[in-house]
């Protein structure tokens, strides 16, 4: 009998060796570096009003783009479509800052915002394909691996906002946007020539007419976690903007980022700790923990009155996050059918930025007549929301056929190559 694979970090390092995770991690840091990027270019030259709108832009194009480059890489393959993103992302986000150097009108620079946005190569998504395919056949081994992986993002997005301040005051305020874009073309190209690209799946045939049909993306489950991702975006856009504006009142604005800051470290720290002792709870019963320990830890935010705390309050909610995207990403690739699971995971993403988008939009203008603790309770009561949602659903699921978040459903469709297909529970 051979020896069982190891499992957290020596498992997932066996799969693929270090060059992938060095090479996604790379190249998904400027999807952290860009958005502080622009604001802080633009704002410099032309205030915050025209940072902010062509910022949203960004965000934009990358939540409509995000699922169309996930479905394009679904279907003819990781290799050719992220190398064309990635020459396009980069040429977009080159233009963007000429256009800002240059002085064009505000709507030139929102289209190449949007044209920027809808190119992003959607790296992240696409390397949990990876994993889950390398990992495919042992379940543990696949949760560690996307753990592992969603712990690299929230260590890019510690470092990416921080490395473009930095940049920003040191060096000029185009340096995050241009050092962005030579990382995607070099690290995205690296990434997508990576011998873990997979290739297209062709549509399954009708088992009639021998036609090629298409595989079904939604379902109960893919819609229920979709709006759980939209909740958690609210969760940080509410918390975000409670942050900047407790700052600005106190004369302090650029501490913002150093607070947001305590987060990113206390949910990558979370992250290599789920890694490296994953438990055996399945990842339905860990959504539900998680997220009902995040809304409990987003309501000290309420009580803050300084920077100092609530560098303390965010830096606990971290304590929950990482562990609870681990979980979501976890119970996408059960839910979603083999061949469309780089576009499931990518409409997770996009469910992030539209939940960031749409909390922003109703927290900002809170805080602004209400002061910082209007913009928290945006944050509190999204996370509820979420918990909520996760604790009815398994609720819902007692005594019925199993609901998404009560166990794990199987696959609506038939793998993909190098995919096992599940066995029913």
């Amino acid at each position: 009998m051979s020896a069982p694979a190891p499992g957290g970090f020596r498992g997932v390092l066996a799969l693929a060796g270090t060059a992938l995770p060095v090479h996604a991690f790379l190249a998904r840091l400027p999807a952290a570096l860009c958005p502080i990027g622009t604001l802080l270019l633009i704002n410099e030259r032309d205030g915050i009003g025209d940072a902010g709108a062509v910022t949203a832009a960004l965000w934009l194009g990358q939540a409509v783009g995000g699922p169309v480059i996930g479905r394009l890489a679904d279907r003819r393959g990781h290799r050719p479509v992220l190398l064309a993103a990635c020459a396009a992302n980069a040429a977009a986000l080159a233009a963007l800052v000429a256009a800002v150097l240059a002085g064009l009108p505000l709507p030139a620079r929102l289209a190449l915002a949007v044209a920027a946005g809808l190119t992003v190569p959607q790296v992240g998504p696409l390397a949990r394909v990876r994993w889950a395919r390398l990992a495919a056949g042992d379940k543990a081994l696949v949760d560690a691996a996307l753990s592992f992986d969603t712990t690299l993002d929230e260590a890019s997005f510690m470092i990416g906002p921080a490395l473009a301040g930095i940049l920003a005051v040191t060096v000029h305020p185009a340096s995050a946007l241009l050092l962005a874009a030579a990382l995607i073309l070099v690290f995205g190209s690296l990434f997508a020539l990576h011998p873990t690209a997979p290739p297209g799946a062709a549509a399954a045939p009708a088992p009639s007419s021998g036609v090629q049909a298409p595989v079904r993306l939604w379902s109960p489950a893919l819609a229920l976690l979709f709006a759980m991702a939209v909740l958690q975006g609210a969760a940080w856009s509410g918390a975000n903007t409670g942050v900047n504006a407790l700052a600005e009142t106190r004369g302090a604005p650029g501490a913002a980022g150093l607070v947001w800051a305590a987060m990113a470290v206390t949910s990558s720290a979370a992250g290599f700790v789920t890694v490296a002792r994953p438990g055996s709870a399945d990842p339905a019963v860990r959504l539900r923990r998680t997220i009902t320990a995040q809304a409990l830890l987003t309501l000290p935010l309420l009580a803050v009155s300084g920077l100092v705390g609530a560098a303390f309050a965010v830096g606990g909610i971290g304590l929950a996050v990482a562990p609870h995207l681990i979980a979501l990403f976890a119970l996408v690739e059960r839910a979603a059918p083999a061949e469309r699971l780089g576009e499931a995971m990518t409409v997770l993403g996009s469910g992030l930025i539209v939940g960031q988008g749409l909390a922003a939009a109703a927290a900002g203008p809170l805080a602004q007549a209400y002061g910082h603790r209007a913009a928290f309770a945006v944050a509190c009561a999204a996370a509820a929301a979420s918990a909520l949602l996760a604790w009815a659903a398994a609720v819902r699921g007692r005594g019925r056929r199993p609901e998404p978040l009560s166990a794990a459903p199987p696959r609506p469709s038939g793998p993909a190559p190098g995919l096992p297909c599940p066995s029913p529970e």
